[in-house]
């Protein structure tokens, strides 16, 4: 049997975590975005149309269609205008992001728009370390970061004791991911791809998630993590650290998957060094 044959989730693993957390279905609205999307001439006012009748949505488009990502000074006030400069890939991502977000309820409402702003600010970031990569796509950086933490909120829901484990890591210095497989049945990263597997989304995303905690990642063989899978974990790593070297609070990659994704991505010291100063505009500018 292979090494690395372990790693598989069998469908025994499967209906195991599906019974013990609650994985939101995917909504008509993010199908019938992704099924326009998918056309090979995509209609246009049709998605603005799906994203105009959502405020939460509208909201999104536009604030990334005027972020730093797509480096443009001429802000754009209108839903339409928005769809045509993000194209539709960034547009499934606005359905994508808004539609995540509305379908994890039940949760404090303060620790929740955290949560989603962090997670929105970190996606950008990982958006733009990937357009300075070669063969890195920005667009799937920025969804596959807007969904490889979602299992965190879903275990928070269904396990009481949940935050007190985050809170755990930060005043310990502890991994979530150590953390999460040493008290509970099941972990975020199985959670969320199972969550992008059941969205419909592009099954890349779902392995890159699958293993964005694995200390081994960098060292399995293709047939098991595509170099396109470890890209999107490598810039998304860096993205994180970045992130959290602003707050204090790094208890997703640390230091030894950190030095990893920069070694993998060709990251020098001196680019390291610009993206810290890109990564504090960023912060400084907004990311909700």
């Amino acid at each position: 049997m292979p090494a690395d044959q372990h790693r598989e989730l069998s469908h025994e693993d499967v209906q195991k975590v599906m019974s013990t957390v609650d994985i939101p279905s995917c909504p008509n609205a993010v199908t019938d975005a992704m099924k326009e999307a998918q056309k090979d001439e995509p209609d246009l006012k049709r998605l603005a149309d799906v994203i105009s009748g959502d405020p939460g949505m509208s909201a999104a488009a536009l604030k990334l269609a005027n972020s730093p990502l797509f480096g443009t000074n001429s802000p754009v006030s209108s839903v339409r205008k928005a769809v045509e400069r993000l194209g539709t890939t960034n547009v499934v991502c606005v359905v994508v992001a808004s539609a995540l977000r509305a379908s994890i309820t039940g949760l404090p409402a303060a620790w929740i728009d955290q949560f989603w702003k962090r997670t929105t600010m970190l996606a950008l970031v990982a958006s733009l370390i990937a357009r300075r990569q070669y063969g890195v796509s920005p667009d799937a950086a920025y969804t596959y970061t807007l969904f490889h933490d979602a299992g965190v909120p879903l275990m928070m829901r269904r396990f009481p004791n949940y935050g007190e484990l985050l809170e755990r890591c930060q005043t310990e210095g502890r991994l979530l991911g150590e953390m999460e497989e040493e008290y509970f049945p099941c972990t975020h990263p199985i959670i969320s791809s199972l969550l992008v597997r059941n969205w419909g989304l592009p099954p890349i995303l779902g392995q890159a998630i699958r293993f964005h905690h694995d200390n081994e990642a960098y060292d399995l063989p293709d047939r098991t993590l595509p170099g396109g899978a470890l890209s999107l974990i490598a810039v998304t790593q860096v993205a994180e650290r970045l992130l959290s070297e602003q707050f204090s609070d790094d208890i997703e990659v640390g230091e030894y998957l950190f030095e990893r994704a920069l070694d993998f991505l060709g990251i020098s010291g001196d680019d390291l060094d610009d993206l810290r100063a890109r990564v504090t505009t960023a912060i400084e500018n907004g990311g909700d």
